[in-house]
């Protein structure tokens, strides 16, 4: 997987598109991420115990890995990712900037 948890993302499609954020959550069996404080929804949630009211919450929903792009914390451009095996320790990098993208 290309994109990691804690990675800064940018959305490239959808309502939210534009717009830049960490990752919270990557669901690699879905190929699915999930960007903090982006693509959010309003759920109704019924009331669970006696004389609780229902209310409106908003929640996260996943998007597409396809919809988001990496943005290079060194040159802060949208850009894709090489991996490169140095000392059998396997990274990845900025194809632009050529800088390591490790933590």
């Amino acid at each position: 997987m290309r994109i990691r948890k804690g990675d800064t993302v940018k959305i490239m499609k959808g309502k939210d598109r534009g717009k830049t954020g960490p990752i919270l959550r990557v669901d690699v069996s879905a190929m699915k991420v999930v960007v903090e404080g982006l693509n959010r929804f309003k759920k109704h949630v019924r009331p669970r115990k006696q004389g609780e009211k229902g209310q409106i919450v908003e929640i996260a929903r996943p998007l597409p890995i396809a919809n988001v792009q990496l943005v290079c914390p060194s040159c802060n451009k949208t850009v894709r990712v090489g991996f490169e095996v140095k000392d059998g320790v396997k990274k990845r990098y900025c194809k632009k900037c050529k800088n390591i993208l490790e933590k």
